[in-house]
């Protein structure tokens, strides 16, 4: 796994995507506002109470099993559960 500088979870790229895990240990404070370059699809594979938030909405319920789309530079953020979140993110150019 690659733990990157000044980023809040550990990252295991794979042909079909990039595996990331939050750490219960997380402070939430490094759970930042953010966008990214591409559009999304995060599929969370472990845990339980993390949340997304988008800009200008309410968090919502991140469920194990389930996919969530970002679209491309959308603020949004991760909300801190309890144990480590483990999601799978599939991006477009």
């Amino acid at each position: 796994m690659v733990n990157y500088l000044n980023v809040p979870y550990t990252e295991l790229k794979c042909s079909n995507g990039k595996i990331r895990v939050f750490r219960e240990s997380v402070r939430e404070e490094d759970l930042v506002w953010h966008r990214d370059k591409n559009d999304r699809s995060v599929h969370v594979l472990e845990g339980q109470g993390w949340q997304l938030q988008r800009d200008n909405a309410l968090p919502l319920l991140l469920l194990e099993g389930h996919s969530y789309s970002i679209d491309k530079m959308e603020f949004h953020r991760i909300i801190k559960g309890e144990g480590d979140l483990v999601i799978r993110i599939y991006e477009t150019a």
